[in-house]
């Protein structure tokens, strides 16, 4: 056997991942992950960890997913790229060489140039920033011994829906542990769009706004966030206090392509070919890619998978298959056992929506461990962890 090819993969997220199990397979190829994190998030379960989820169930070590695979694991952030020499270096200073590239780097938190949300906000894109919210929940209840006046979440994508079904119990819970008596929560919904999830079915966005309304969730569509102070955010002219800010509604791309001078369109996306090959031997997969379902998990997995697949049969001497984009499922919790399913004109909401959607996270966590493992991974969602003492002994499982 010749040499292998030498195949780096950027980003150790759902694409980046999915890519290296399937090529390590093959001893046909050198695989190499570089990751700027340890850890692999699994972000529709991010809201879970901050409302007394346990952090295990977002977050599993990239080393235990590429224990015993032909992986090798690369820690540093990517900066540059030659092109000409096959070589990506690192803001570390490392350069690694390559004979094909592979970037899935995921998307970064956008907050539009508006004054004060940066320094603010909170938000829930990793495990340290749902455990920093849910510790200034904890500090805000037990400073104040009454909830905030407003709690305000950004942007009403299925993120922004998942955290506002799931706070108002969680809320309701810190409170009667820690003996804060009975009060109102007001929890706020702000969204540019004129309705909830704008890339959503019309029919579907209705039924989880009367969901959130049940839940006593109020709902501003068609605001513009223009500010936020230490103590209060200003929608379209008017202020709104609070000290509980979350930020998910923005997220641009990886600013690497821009600085790397790759096509992007004027959706913001990288443009790629049919195969999605945005250049000579460099594919670029994911959140990253011009594609119709650009942003999804499951379209990232199966990006991954893809573009293993066709290097897989150019090393077999058979030609690329053509990328075909598939709509993923669209399942959205949307508070205790109750979850949206939209998939093309299937609609199925409450408990059996739920249970879809932990089914649904049981085989997502199989696309990167045995059976076994995904199962004990699975499992975790059905527990929980506090930091705090006073909770750890009242709340957790």
């Amino acid at each position: 056997m010749g040499a292998k090819e030498k195949v780096l993969i950027v980003g150790g997220g759902f694409a980046g991942l999915k890519a290296a199990l399937e090529l390590e397979k093959d001893d046909r190829f050198a695989v190499s992950l570089l990751s700027d994190r340890i850890d692999f998030r699994y972000y529709p379960t991010l809201y879970h960890a901050a409302t007394g989820g346990k952090r295990a169930n977002a977050s599993i070590a990239l080393s235990k997913l590429t224990s015993g695979k032909n992986i090798h694991l690369l820690q540093g952030q990517a900066v540059a790229l030659d092109r000409k020499a096959k070589m990506l270096t690192t803001k570390e200073g490392s350069s690694y060489h390559y004979d094909t590239l592979i970037l899935a780097l995921g998307v970064v938190t956008n907050y539009f140039g508006i004054p004060g949300l940066e320094e603010f906000s909170y938000g829930i894109k990793s495990s340290d920033n749902a455990q920093e919210l849910k510790a200034h929940l904890h500090k805000q209840l037990l400073s104040d011994h009454k909830p905030d006046l407003n709690y305000v979440i950004v942007g009403a994508g299925p993120t922004g829906i998942e955290l506002a079904g799931a706070l108002p119990e969680y809320l309701k819970k810190l409170m009667e542990v820690h003996g804060v008596k009975g009060r109102p929560i007001h929890i706020d919904l702000i969204e540019a769009a004129p309705r909830l999830l704008p890339r959503s079915p019309r029919d579907a966005s209705r039924v989880i706004g009367r969901r959130l309304k049940r839940l006593g969730i109020k709902l501003y569509l068609g605001k513009v966030v223009q500010g936020e102070t230490a103590n209060d955010l200003t929608v379209s002219g008017k202020p709104i206090q609070s000290h509980t800010v979350i930020w998910t509604a923005g997220v641009t791309n990886h600013p690497f392509f821009k600085d790397n001078n790759f096509v992007i369109t004027g959706h913001g996306k990288v443009a790629t070919d049919i195969y999605l090959q945005a250049d000579d031997s460099i594919f670029v997969l994911g959140d990253n890619a011009n594609t119709p379902y650009s942003g999804m998990a499951q379209t990232a997995v199966r990006d991954g998978a893809f573009v293993a697949k066709n290097l897989i049969r150019r090393a077999s001497g058979k030609k690329f298959t053509s990328y075909v984009a598939k709509e993923p499922v669209s399942v959205i919790p949307c508070g205790p056992r109750w979850a949206a399913v939209t998939w093309g004109k299937l609609r199925i909401y409450g408990w059996l929506g739920w249970v879809l959607r932990e089914a649904a996270d049981l085989v997502a966590f199989h696309d990167y461990e045995p059976w076994q493992q995904a199962g004990k991974q699975w499992l975790t969602e059905f527990g929980n962890e506090e930091d705090c003492p006073v909770c750890a002994d009242n709340l957790t499982a």
